[in-house]
């Protein structure tokens, strides 16, 4: 089995025990010691900081039952955005983007919060690249059950299904598309995750729907018949597509342009390996967490028959728990099918009409809804708490000594007064101070120099260790399907690609 690893700072030669096996998590700054020592005392402090109306709360109003009209005020109404702004660099869509391209990137159906301070013994049991295994599965030949076998999809299309009912609520009588479920309800895909809420969901059924339209662009366009040949240049395609939006508008959004330019050209400073690349514990259990501060309280799905009528557009809390786990439930859990659940992607990216809604600022308040997860039962129901001892678990160094480690400016104390109380202000854990730093340096709209580096360097480096990635194959390559603006594409390019987009 091939070895890779993260090279121990100052150093050319790292020690052995910085390299990592294939699939598995690791450290980008092995030398660095944890920010505390895991004990009831430091935990006890955690749990404070993490807890349901603690500092890190919006404080948002959630009782539905007292305003049946809470879902759609928590976007319309300014004063209730108060204490939990919105983000005008970021569209609401970009979180689950974010989630979508986490779910490609990482799986590990093993972590806990038990005590656990060794992440390199953890399996990755996702292949960390982005060449979209958790849409494509093992491929036609060994998830047949993903393709369709129809005559016109030939095993190399996506099956999809529509959804009954859904024509006679949705703008112009558009039709409607689930990911295809078995008689349990259950979703036939690559990754169950992505059936976790019904933004990812309709996200992932765009990708397939991307696939199915780019088979029958190259079948036209390249007037190839054979279906694996064809199968093979439409994933080609679909994948550097996908992985330009990365890099070009999803990157340069949430970090800002020059940072990935600076690493485009002048390469990693911290993200390396030896041969293949890993995941850093740095990356996915504190700075790519910086998304669970972006999550709206409520959505607007879609627009309903009628979209100019307020009264028609469908608006609901992203997670109830107190809702009754019924076939349609008043919130936009996944795992679900009925004829008004699908997404009207006009709210969520920004097609030039008006429409698009922001997400939330990337900072240390979190949506209200987050702290009272669904299906979590037990001591730990809030997001917060679950992140802040993650990072406890897995031994994750504060971010003062990331920052100084990155010879990048180090917080001031006085930008984490309130955290003094609970002793944290000098050695705060990685993903409160990365979630600070991009409030204090960013205003909220981007991530910080430390979080934007971290998620930076791992994206390139990510494609950059993909021998089939465009970075790697072809790094001066332009997208070639058809899109809005010459030589680049977008995810509004993608979803009108696709079909999924409803003229409203």
């Amino acid at each position: 089995m091939s070895r890779h690893g993260s090279y121990k700072l100052g150093g050319e030669n790292p020690p052995k025990s910085t390299f990592y096996e294939q699939g598995k998590f690791g450290r980008m700054f092995p030398t660095l010691p944890p920010f505390a020592t895991d004990t009831k005392q430091i935990r006890d402090a955690l749990k404070e900081l993490g807890k349901k109306g603690g500092i890190m709360d919006a404080g948002e109003s959630m009782d539905v039952v007292a305003n049946p009209t809470l879902a759609r005020d928590l976007i319309t109404d300014p004063a209730l955005n108060v204490n939990n702004q919105n983000n005008p660099n970021l569209s609401a869509g970009m979180t689950f983007l974010g989630q979508f391209l986490d779910h490609d990137i990482t799986f590990d159906p093993t972590s806990s919060l038990e005590r656990q301070s060794d992440p390199e013994s953890i399996q990755n049991f996702r292949t960390p690249l982005f060449e979209l295994d958790s849409v494509y599965g093992s491929g036609p030949g060994a998830s047949p059950h993903l393709y369709d076998q129809s005559t016109e999809g030939e095993g190399i299309k996506f099956h999809i299904e529509e959804i009954p009912g859904a024509v006679a609520v949705s703008a112009g009588g558009f039709p409607r598309f689930d990911l295809p479920r078995n008689n349990q309800g259950t979703a036939l895909l690559g990754d169950p995750r992505n059936d976790e809420n019904l933004i990812v969901s309709q996200l992932h059924l765009a990708m397939l729907k991307f696939h199915n339209a780019v088979v029958d662009y190259v079948k036209t366009e390249f007037e190839l018949t054979n279906p694996e040949e064809v199968f093979t240049e439409a994933q080609r395609l679909v994948r550097w597509h996908y992985q330009w939006i990365i890099i070009h508008e999803f990157l340069e959004k949430t970090v800002g342009k020059p940072i990935v330019d600076d690493i485009l050209t002048n390469g990693r400073k911290f993200y390396k390996w030896r041969n293949q690349p890993y995941i850093p514990v740095e990356f996915a259990a504190a700075a790519y967490r910086f998304g669970h501060s972006q999550v709206r309280p409520s959505y607007r799905s879609n627009f309903g028959p009628t979209p100019a009528d307020i009264n028609s557009q469908v608006f609901k809390l992203i997670f109830n728990d107190h809702l009754p786990a019924g076939p349609d439930p008043d919130d936009l859990r996944g795992g679900k099918r009925a004829p008004s659940r699908f997404i009207d992607w006009q709210t969520f990216f920004d097609f030039g009409d008006g429409h698009v809604r922001s997400n939330k600022k990337i900072d240390t308040k979190l949506s209200t809804v987050l702290f009272d997860l669904p299906g979590v039962r037990g001591e730990f129901q809030s997001l917060a708490q679950l992140n802040l001892l993650r990072g406890l678990t897995f031994s994750l160094p504060s971010g003062q000594s990331v920052a100084k480690a990155m010879n990048l400016p180090v917080l001031d104390a006085t930008d984490l007064a309130d955290l003094k109380d609970l002793k944290l202000h000098l050695r705060t854990p990685l993903w409160f101070y990365i979630l600070r730093e991009a409030e204090v340096k960013a205003n909220g709209e981007r991530l910080g120099p430390v979080g934007g580096r971290i998620v930076a360097e791992v994206f390139i480096g990510l494609l950059q260790g993909d021998p089939m990635s465009y970075l790697k194959q072809d790094p001066e390559w332009t997208p070639t399907l058809p899109s809005a603006v010459a030589d680049t594409f977008k995810m509004t390019d993608l979803l009108k690609f696709a079909g999924v987009v409803a003229p409203l």
